[in-house]
């Protein structure tokens, strides 16, 4: 077998697990079209069609489902002695794929990346942004980031930060215009900035508590992003009400660019903790990985009300 086909075989089995052309392409670094040529060659090679295509989806065919379950073996053990000889190096070497979410990335990731890439620069990582909830077992991601409640239970778990709150905040400017709300019932008829989720398409509800009362309130508004630091540019410009990490706006506020409404409302988060399959024979990058992540706790500071 010659080596483009295994480039081709390669890239098919990347579409497959993907259900998409945008994703494999991002994993496998080539372009769209470059790695459509692949594909259209590889069927035409085998004289089956693999995928089926539409404007808004790709799936496998039967014999697309019946070559993705017979190579994707044989891929994953090429994956795993390649793992292994990176064990017998002089340095820890090895390449992780890590789904978090952009506040976890920022304040934990980043932070503890900074100082193990720098300890030992054979190892490279790739780290995808997505608030919603990723099979990382079907992504072919070796951990994922996620708060405490949003681990499924066959996964082992790691905390990796501490509980912190999440704040309601605005600019001074805007409640100058629109007023305070009293009690989170009250965000409905307000302009709220949501956070657009991937998964459903639709936006985050924010968690509130009091005395042992729990709701959930859908925020109200015209402006939503799928990132917090949008977010926290759009309440900063006056846009509206936004609900984030006391970390993210605690300067803000500090410095009166923002203003804390229904502090005794906010709602405490379960700490991020990094989640992986318990079958995983973890690599000396993993490894490494981990205890870098587990240096990086500290205490949560509040806000002042």
């Amino acid at each position: 077998m010659t080596k483009d086909s295994l480039d081709d075989l390669a890239a098919f089995l990347a579409v497959a697990t993907h259900q998409s052309f945008t994703r494999a392409a991002a994993q496998l670094g080539i372009s769209q079209p470059a790695l459509s040529a692949k594909i259209t060659a590889l069927e035409a090679r085998l004289g089956v069609r693999l995928l089926t295509r539409s404007t808004r989806s790709v799936s496998t065919t039967d014999a697309g489902e019946r070559l993705a379950k017979s190579i994707r073996p044989h891929f994953d053990g090429i994956a795993a002695g390649l793992a292994e000889l990176g064990e017998l190096r002089d340095k820890p070497a090895g390449s992780l794929r890590i789904t978090s979410v952009e506040h976890a990335s920022q304040t934990i990731l980043l932070p503890a990346l900074a100082v193990l890439l720098r300890n030992y620069p054979d190892i490279t990582v790739d780290v995808f942004n997505d608030y919603g909830l990723t099979d990382i077992v079907a992504d072919r991601f070796d951990a994922g980031v996620r708060l405490g409640e949003q681990v499924a239970q066959d996964m082992i778990a790691v905390r990796i930060g501490p509980d912190f709150k999440q704040c309601v905040v605005g600019a001074p400017a805007y409640f100058k215009r629109y007023g305070k709300p009293k009690t989170p019932h009250e965000l409905t008829s307000h302009r709220c900035i949501a956070l657009r989720l991937p998964t459903s398409g639709g936006t985050w509800s924010w968690p509130f508590t009091k005395g042992g009362h729990d709701l959930k309130v859908r925020p109200g508004g015209e402006l939503a992003f799928n990132t917090v630091t949008l977010q926290l540019d759009g309440a900063l410009a006056g846009l509206g009400l936004g609900y984030m990490p006391e970390d993210v706006v605690e300067e803000h506020v500090a410095a009166g660019r923002l203003v804390r409404v229904l502090a005794d409302w906010s709602a405490p988060m379960s700490g991020y903790h990094l989640y992986y399959p318990s079958r995983r024979q973890p690599t000396s990058a993993f490894s490494l990985l981990v205890a870098a992540l587990a240096l990086r706790q500290r205490p949560s500071r509040a806000l002042p009300d």
